[in-house]
């Protein structure tokens, strides 16, 4: 498919310019991101608002996550048909009014429909954020737009739960939703003010509309089936079956017509480039790895060990703060020629290190032996964000990073959705299957005789007896989970070797 290159030659614009204009992209990706998380908390504040039982007000999150899931692959034909800016500033003036909407929903039906135009709308500016950030940085000074693309993805996760906590315990979950139209309207003033020389060539291209409704089929379906996929017990539900069916036959078959078509909706031809299919493949199993601890810390934390919210989110930050602290180092170190695939796969071995020491957490463990590891792991995070961003789509010709930039989000998106799936339903079976080990070597009569002469009535005894039960199985089952994330980060660090060695910034795919 021939195509107007998208990136160009430095644009003319001061540094000090350039910089506002690369911290107000920054700051608009970590906006949405954030907005992936920020919700989750809330969701029993805005159930008892709407009158709707917490599984109906789970919606709010399903909708969102299924809008952002279909709408992030098709930036690249957005952005070629429309121009990267004005689809930009289009998504986070959209962005900004279902912001507005959801915070005054008053039933769960406009909540819903205004949480679909929210993601379909916050899908497209990650992407879109990023190819700026690359068009607006010269060549050799490109490694430190990914590092401010990578942080704010990285931050925007762990740092949405203890933000959506404390302002629905503080103020009111309204204001979620509506905290984003003054920062909404900072990003496009600065935007309509420095920023239009970053606009990009526009075609008029056809309209896939085969491919367009092969892609909402088969990803509305999986989308779907991930999100009610645990509470249905999975596969023994005849809706997941189906859901399933759905979205394996719908995926063949978008397959087959993208890469027979002329224009492809979604430009899947990129995947021929060896540096993005290999980083996509990487970033997508280590992204998964890390969500799962963002998923089942706070959980665990909470439910079993009696942290309060604000404590739980520290530890769970911990990763992304530190991360910080090494963003500008991983930066100049890539920037100085070393071997990208090297400072992943050292990243990468470190996190999965660091996952085998929160493996051997017990519902004992105080709270800076459950902080450490976390701050440790954050100093390898930004060697592992950095250099894989840089591998997938410095691989590509400069012309398809609209749409490589679309697919690495869209895969990024999918992997937490997957992974949610997956750790939630890996941590229910582990910790039925540990709760029934540790029951069958109890002795319960003479436990119930201790704890009665002990001065505990007999309901008192058998409801403490079966909270530390509980307690240890949840305990033991989070353990298993941080086996198996070591294992994957393990796998990342080897596969990371299969993409050619990355050419520097500049340097024509």
């Amino acid at each position: 498919m021939a195509s107007q290159p998208i990136l160009a030659a430095p644009l003319p614009l001061s540094p000090g310019r350039m910089w506002i204009a690369a911290l107000v992209l920054a700051f608009s990706n970590f906006i949405v991101v954030l907005d992936m998380t920020v919700a989750n908390v809330s969701v029993p504040h805005i159930a008892g608002s709407l009158g709707v039982s917490f599984n109906q007000g789970s919606w709010v999150i399903t909708s969102y996550s299924v809008a952002e899931a279909v709408t992030v692959p098709l930036t690249g034909w957005l952005a070629g048909r429309f121009g990267a800016l004005r689809t930009y500033t289009f998504c986070m003036g959209g962005f900004g009014l279902f912001s507005l909407l959801c915070g005054s929903s008053m039933t769960l039906e406009m909540m819903v429909a205004c949480r679909i135009g929210q993601g379909l709308c916050g899908g497209l500016v990650m992407p879109l954020a990023q190819t700026l950030l690359l068009r607006l940085f010269p060549g050799a000074l490109r490694p430190r737009a990914m590092l401010l693309a990578a942080m704010t993805t990285m931050l925007g996760p762990a740092l949405g739960p203890n933000v959506g906590g404390l302002i629905s315990d503080n103020l009111s979950w309204h204001w979620i939703f509506l905290v984003n139209i003054p920062l909404v309207a900072i990003c496009l003033t600065a935007a309509v003010t420095l920023l239009p020389a970053l606009e990009t060539p526009t075609r008029k291209l056809p309209i896939d509309v085969t491919g367009l409704c092969l892609m909402l089929v088969w990803v509305g379906s999986l989308q779907f089936m991930l999100d009610i996929g645990r509470e249905r017990d999975w596969f023994a539900d005849p809706l997941i079956v189906a859901l399933a069916a759905l979205a394996a036959v719908g995926f063949i078959a978008f397959l087959v017509w993208e890469l027979t078509e002329e224009h492809p909706i979604v430009d899947l031809r990129v995947f021929r480039h060896g540096g993005f299919a290999f980083g996509v493949i990487a970033l997508s199993l280590c992204f998964g790895a890390y969500f799962a601890s963002i998923v089942v810390i706070p959980q665990w934390l909470q439910g079993s060990m009696g942290y309060p919210a604000v404590l739980a989110g520290f530890v769970t930050s911990c990763t992304a703060l530190a991360a910080l602290t090494t963003s500008q180092l991983a930066s100049k170190t890539l920037a100085c020629g070393i071997d990208a695939r090297l400072l992943v796969s050292a990243a990468v071995a470190w996190i999965g290190l660091m996952a085998l020491a929160r493996a051997r957490w017990t519902s004992e463990t105080d709270f800076w032996t459950l902080a450490a590891p976390q701050l440790i792991q954050g100093f390898g995070m930004s060697f592992f964000m950095l250099p894989l961003t840089t591998i997938s789509l410095n691989s590509v010709r400069i012309e398809e990073t609209a749409s490589a930039a679309g697919i690495q989000n869209f895969v990024r998106t999918l992997t937490v959705g997957v992974a949610t799936a997956l750790v939630l339903t890996l941590q229910s079976n582990t910790q039925q299957a540990a709760r029934s080990e540790i029951v069958s070597h109890l002795q319960p009569d003479d436990t119930l005789a201790m704890l009665t002469g002990a001065g505990f009535g007999y309901r008192e005894a058998v409801a403490t007896i079966t909270s530390l039960v509980d307690r240890e199985a949840m305990t033991m089952a989070v353990d298993a989970i941080f086996l198996v994330t070591a294992a994957v980060f393990f796998l990342c660090a080897a596969v990371i070797w299969l993409a050619p060695r990355p050419k520097p910034f500049g340097t024509p795919a």
